[in-house]
Protein backbone atom coordinates (compact mmCIF):
# COMPACT_ATOMS: atom_id res chain seq x y z
CA UNK A 1 0.00 0.00 0.00
CA UNK A 2 1.58 3.34 -1.10
CA UNK A 3 2.05 6.17 2.00
CA UNK A 4 -0.08 8.59 1.97
CA UNK A 5 0.56 12.53 -0.02
CA UNK A 6 1.26 15.22 2.37
CA UNK A 7 -0.99 17.95 1.87
CA UNK A 8 0.25 20.13 -1.26
CA UNK A 9 1.35 23.64 0.41
CA UNK A 10 2.01 27.04 -1.39
CA UNK A 11 5.55 26.66 -0.56
CA UNK A 12 5.54 23.24 -3.28
CA UNK A 13 4.45 25.34 -6.51
CA UNK A 14 6.11 27.34 -8.29
CA UNK A 15 7.24 30.53 -7.41
CA UNK A 16 4.79 32.49 -9.93
CA UNK A 17 1.88 30.55 -8.79
CA UNK A 18 2.30 31.57 -4.83
CA UNK A 19 0.34 34.03 -3.63
CA UNK A 20 2.01 35.51 -0.81
CA UNK A 21 4.90 35.61 -2.93
CA UNK A 22 2.94 37.34 -5.91
CA UNK A 23 1.22 39.94 -3.56
CA UNK A 24 4.96 40.56 -2.64
CA UNK A 25 6.16 41.08 -6.25
CA UNK A 26 2.96 42.77 -7.79
CA UNK A 27 0.79 44.32 -5.22
CA UNK A 28 -2.48 42.88 -3.75
CA UNK A 29 -4.51 43.96 -6.57
CA UNK A 30 -2.93 41.23 -8.68
CA UNK A 31 -4.17 38.69 -7.16
CA UNK A 32 -7.56 36.76 -7.84
CA UNK A 33 -10.72 36.31 -5.20
CA UNK A 34 -8.96 32.76 -5.07
CA UNK A 35 -5.50 33.36 -4.64
CA UNK A 36 -6.49 35.71 -1.70
CA UNK A 37 -8.60 33.29 -0.26
CA UNK A 38 -5.74 30.89 -0.79
CA UNK A 39 -3.48 33.37 1.03
CA UNK A 40 -5.98 32.49 3.92
CA UNK A 41 -6.31 28.73 4.06
CA UNK A 42 -2.60 28.27 3.71
CA UNK A 43 -2.58 24.46 2.35
CA UNK A 44 -5.52 22.42 0.39
CA UNK A 45 -5.78 19.14 0.64
CA UNK A 46 -3.76 15.80 -1.18
CA UNK A 47 -5.60 16.38 -4.33
CA UNK A 48 -6.07 20.19 -4.68
CA UNK A 49 -3.34 23.24 -4.00
CA UNK A 50 -5.08 25.64 -1.40
CA UNK A 51 -5.65 27.82 -4.85
CA UNK A 52 -7.35 24.94 -6.54
CA UNK A 53 -9.55 24.64 -3.69
CA UNK A 54 -10.39 28.09 -3.07
CA UNK A 55 -11.79 28.12 -6.55
CA UNK A 56 -14.02 25.11 -5.47
CA UNK A 57 -14.85 27.33 -2.89
CA UNK A 58 -15.80 30.23 -4.91
CA UNK A 59 -17.71 27.89 -7.50
CA UNK A 60 -19.83 27.27 -4.75
CA UNK A 61 -20.67 30.57 -3.90
CA UNK A 62 -21.49 30.95 -7.51
CA UNK A 63 -17.85 32.88 -8.02
CA UNK A 64 -19.31 36.10 -5.52
CA UNK A 65 -18.36 37.47 -2.64
CA UNK A 66 -21.37 38.41 -1.14
CA UNK A 67 -22.88 34.79 -1.60
CA UNK A 68 -19.51 33.28 -0.23
CA UNK A 69 -19.91 36.07 3.33
CA UNK A 70 -22.80 34.22 3.73
CA UNK A 71 -21.60 31.08 3.86
CA UNK A 72 -21.51 29.10 7.35
CA UNK A 73 -18.54 27.24 9.28
CA UNK A 74 -20.51 24.01 8.70
CA UNK A 75 -20.76 24.72 5.15
CA UNK A 76 -16.82 25.72 4.35
CA UNK A 77 -15.78 22.46 6.72
CA UNK A 78 -17.92 20.06 3.87
CA UNK A 79 -14.97 20.92 1.72
CA UNK A 80 -11.72 18.81 1.92
CA UNK A 81 -8.68 20.38 3.34
CA UNK A 82 -10.96 23.15 5.46
CA UNK A 83 -11.13 22.06 9.14
CA UNK A 84 -12.82 25.07 11.46
CA UNK A 85 -9.96 26.91 11.94
CA UNK A 86 -9.21 27.83 8.24
CA UNK A 87 -13.10 28.03 7.81
CA UNK A 88 -13.13 31.15 10.62
CA UNK A 89 -10.44 32.87 8.77
CA UNK A 90 -12.23 32.96 5.90
CA UNK A 91 -15.88 33.95 7.47
CA UNK A 92 -13.33 36.90 9.60
CA UNK A 93 -12.31 37.94 6.46
CA UNK A 94 -15.65 38.52 4.70
CA UNK A 95 -16.79 39.95 7.98
CA UNK A 96 -13.94 42.65 7.94
CA UNK A 97 -14.56 43.42 4.42
CA UNK A 98 -17.90 44.09 5.28
CA UNK A 99 -17.58 46.33 8.09
CA UNK A 100 -14.94 47.91 5.95
CA UNK A 101 -17.45 49.11 3.60
CA UNK A 102 -19.97 50.16 6.36
CA UNK A 103 -17.63 51.89 7.93
CA UNK A 104 -16.31 53.38 4.32
CA UNK A 105 -20.66 54.36 3.82
CA UNK A 106 -20.78 56.03 7.47
CA UNK A 107 -18.51 58.99 6.38
CA UNK A 108 -20.70 61.99 6.70
CA UNK A 109 -23.96 59.48 4.64
CA UNK A 110 -26.62 62.07 4.02
CA UNK A 111 -29.84 60.50 3.52
CA UNK A 112 -31.42 62.45 0.30
CA UNK A 113 -33.64 59.21 -1.28
CA UNK A 114 -34.55 55.84 -0.44
CA UNK A 115 -31.71 54.67 -2.19
CA UNK A 116 -29.50 56.15 0.05
CA UNK A 117 -31.04 54.56 2.86
CA UNK A 118 -31.19 51.83 1.51
CA UNK A 119 -27.21 51.69 0.71
CA UNK A 120 -27.00 52.90 3.97
CA UNK A 121 -29.14 49.52 5.47
CA UNK A 122 -27.81 46.74 3.20
CA UNK A 123 -24.53 45.73 4.07
CA UNK A 124 -25.97 44.70 7.38
CA UNK A 125 -28.90 43.43 6.53
CA UNK A 126 -28.45 42.19 3.19
CA UNK A 127 -26.45 38.88 3.51
CA UNK A 128 -28.66 37.23 7.14
CA UNK A 129 -30.73 33.76 6.92
CA UNK A 130 -32.93 35.34 10.01
CA UNK A 131 -34.45 39.01 10.84
CA UNK A 132 -33.30 41.97 11.83
CA UNK A 133 -34.29 45.43 12.03
CA UNK A 134 -32.23 48.35 12.52
CA UNK A 135 -32.28 52.24 12.81
CA UNK A 136 -31.21 54.91 10.89
CA UNK A 137 -30.51 57.91 13.73
CA UNK A 138 -30.23 61.81 11.05
CA UNK A 139 -29.62 64.93 12.04
CA UNK A 140 -31.48 67.69 10.76
CA UNK A 141 -29.56 67.74 7.41
CA UNK A 142 -30.42 63.86 7.18
CA UNK A 143 -27.03 62.86 7.86
CA UNK A 144 -26.41 59.59 9.52
CA UNK A 145 -25.60 59.81 13.48
CA UNK A 146 -25.96 56.58 13.91
CA UNK A 147 -27.01 52.77 11.75
CA UNK A 148 -27.79 50.52 15.38
CA UNK A 149 -29.54 46.82 15.19
CA UNK A 150 -32.71 47.59 17.67
CA UNK A 151 -34.40 43.32 17.02
CA UNK A 152 -32.73 39.85 16.32
CA UNK A 153 -35.29 37.26 15.11
CA UNK A 154 -35.87 33.99 13.62
CA UNK A 155 -36.94 32.97 9.77
CA UNK A 156 -40.00 34.56 9.83
CA UNK A 157 -40.09 37.72 11.91
CA UNK A 158 -38.67 39.73 14.90
CA UNK A 159 -40.45 41.67 17.29
CA UNK A 160 -39.61 45.26 17.65
CA UNK A 161 -40.42 47.35 20.82
CA UNK A 162 -41.18 51.12 19.74
CA UNK A 163 -39.63 52.23 23.33
CA UNK A 164 -36.43 50.99 22.77
CA UNK A 165 -36.43 52.89 19.71
CA UNK A 166 -37.75 56.07 20.69
CA UNK A 167 -34.95 55.92 23.68
CA UNK A 168 -31.84 55.83 21.06
CA UNK A 169 -33.38 58.75 19.46
CA UNK A 170 -33.78 60.53 22.66
CA UNK A 171 -30.59 59.75 24.11
CA UNK A 172 -28.59 60.36 20.67
CA UNK A 173 -27.92 64.24 20.44
CA UNK A 174 -29.35 66.09 17.74
CA UNK A 175 -31.50 63.21 16.66
CA UNK A 176 -34.31 64.61 14.29
CA UNK A 177 -35.51 62.06 11.79
CA UNK A 178 -35.56 57.77 11.91
CA UNK A 179 -35.62 55.72 9.00
CA UNK A 180 -36.40 51.98 9.81
CA UNK A 181 -35.40 48.97 8.05
CA UNK A 182 -35.30 45.23 8.31
CA UNK A 183 -35.13 42.24 6.13
CA UNK A 184 -36.80 39.68 4.83
CA UNK A 185 -34.73 36.55 4.12
CA UNK A 186 -37.25 34.76 1.99
CA UNK A 187 -36.48 37.32 -0.78
CA UNK A 188 -40.09 38.69 -1.23
CA UNK A 189 -39.82 42.19 -0.28
CA UNK A 190 -43.56 43.60 -0.11
CA UNK A 191 -44.46 44.37 3.71
CA UNK A 192 -46.56 42.09 5.78
CA UNK A 193 -49.81 43.70 7.40
CA UNK A 194 -47.97 43.03 10.45
CA UNK A 195 -45.18 45.29 9.01
CA UNK A 196 -47.21 47.81 7.90
CA UNK A 197 -49.13 48.40 11.32
CA UNK A 198 -45.40 48.73 13.09
CA UNK A 199 -44.78 51.58 10.69
CA UNK A 200 -47.59 53.39 11.20
CA UNK A 201 -47.44 52.94 15.19
CA UNK A 202 -43.70 54.11 15.38
CA UNK A 203 -44.61 57.05 13.24
CA UNK A 204 -47.34 58.03 15.65
CA UNK A 205 -45.08 57.91 18.60
CA UNK A 206 -42.23 59.04 16.42
CA UNK A 207 -44.43 62.64 15.71
CA UNK A 208 -45.30 62.90 19.47
CA UNK A 209 -41.84 63.07 20.10
CA UNK A 210 -41.12 65.72 17.26
CA UNK A 211 -39.07 63.11 15.37
CA UNK A 212 -39.89 62.17 11.61
CA UNK A 213 -40.18 59.25 10.28
CA UNK A 214 -38.57 59.39 7.14
CA UNK A 215 -38.54 56.28 5.56
CA UNK A 216 -39.03 52.49 6.61
CA UNK A 217 -37.12 50.31 3.81
CA UNK A 218 -37.28 46.79 3.72
CA UNK A 219 -33.78 44.96 2.50
CA UNK A 220 -33.26 42.84 -0.31
CA UNK A 221 -29.77 41.33 -1.33
CA UNK A 222 -29.44 43.68 -4.46
CA UNK A 223 -33.52 45.31 -4.14
CA UNK A 224 -35.61 47.53 -1.79
CA UNK A 225 -38.97 48.18 -0.64
CA UNK A 226 -39.36 52.07 0.19
CA UNK A 227 -42.36 53.09 2.32
CA UNK A 228 -42.24 56.86 1.44
CA UNK A 229 -41.75 55.52 -2.38
CA UNK A 230 -44.98 53.77 -2.00
CA UNK A 231 -46.87 56.35 -0.16
CA UNK A 232 -47.78 54.30 2.88
CA UNK A 233 -46.34 57.30 5.52
CA UNK A 234 -48.83 59.48 4.04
Amino acid sequence: MSEPRENITIKSLAEEDRPREKLMLKGRSALSDAELIAILIGSGNTKETAVQLSQRILASAHHNLNELGKLTINDLIKFNGIGEAKAISIIAAAELGRRRKESDAHQKTKIKSSNDAFRELQSGLSDLAHEEFHILLLNRANEVLANLNVSKGGTTGTVVDGKIIMKHAIETPRCCGIVLGHNHPSGNLRPSEADIKITHKLKEIAAFMDINLVDHIIVGENAYYSFADEGILR
